[in-house]
């Protein structure tokens, strides 16, 4: 009569080829998940494709018709520490989201602030920024007015890019103003530069340049932000190894202090101004 293995061998074996089996499964499905990284990707490719929209002065062209703004910066210097090209994707802001999602590009720098509406659809950076809203005003239309209080009044109209942050910051302060959207931002400034709309709503500092820039139609009616929102990269969403070497690469370069010298640069000097169109 043959005697059976001890139970304790059999169960010490079983147990010895669950686990070989199941960390050469994990091994395989990490394997998996790195191939399709967007960050493996893009160093396979020695491309990073960047998508982003043209405002000032965030992006913008020059007078050779080449990119520049803080933005472009941005996206340069983050391709070039991954050892790869940028490839600029310009797109209309209220489809760059869609764009990104259907692989049109790798990530968005474009000012894009962190709200957890888009939070559903993409995956954020860390800030690498923070912005704010704020408001120039058609001398004519808007005589008179001195807080956004005098802006929220149905006869009003505020001007603002479709897909913004300033659509939000328009329905919160003034709710019963009119919204006059528009895919692009300069479209929005001439339409109040052409006494069509009362104000415009735009990320600082823009507002104020333009306020600089047609002093003779334009006004500041508030000075300053009346909201304060992070920016940060957006990429499709369970990219975590992108995320991951976004964060990190945000925290380096503000370390250096290399963001904030680009965004003094860009924001609080016109030494650029010469270059752009």
């Amino acid at each position: 009569m043959k005697l059976g293995k001890p139970p304790v061998l059999v169960a010490t074996i079983l147990i010895l080829v669950l686990t070989l089996a199941g960390a050469s499964l994990a091994g395989k499905l990490q394997s998996q998940l790195a191939g399709e990284s967007t960050l493996e990707q893009v160093l396979q490719r020695g491309v990073l494709k960047v998508g982003m929209s043209t405002f000032v002065p965030w992006a913008m062209k020059d007078k050779h018709g080449h990119l520049i703004g803080f933005e472009i910066d941005v996206a340069t210097r983050l391709a070039k520490d991954m050892g790869v090209k940028v490839e600029f994707v310009p797109t209309k802001w209220a489809g760059i989201i869609p764009a990104l999602l259907t692989g049109k590009f790798d990530v968005i720098i474009g000012g894009m602030g962190i709200r957890p509406d888009r939070n559903l659809k993409v995956n954020f950076s860390i800030p690498y920024d923070y912005s704010g809203m704020s408001i120039v005003a058609n001398k004519k239309l808007a005589a008179g007015f001195k807080s956004l209080e005098d802006f929220n009044k149905p006869e009003v109209t505020i001007a603002v890019r479709l897909g913004s942050t300033a659509v939000t910051a328009a329905k919160q302060f003034m709710p019963q103003a009119k919204l006059a959207m528009f895919d692009d931002e300069s479209q929005a400034y001439q339409e109040v530069i052409n006494g069509r709309a009362h104000a415009v709503i735009g990320d600082a500092p823009t507002p104020a340049f333009h306020a600089i820039k047609y002093t003779e139609v334009l006004f500041s009616p508030v000075l300053g932000t009346f909201t304060k929102e992070p920016i940060g990269f957006a990429v499709q969403k369970g990219d975590y190894d992108f995320v991951n070497y976004l964060n990190n690469w945000i925290t380096v370069v503000q370390a250096e202090g290399w963001l904030e010298e680009r965004k003094h640069y860009w924001f609080e000097t016109k030494d650029w101004e010469g270059q752009a169109q």
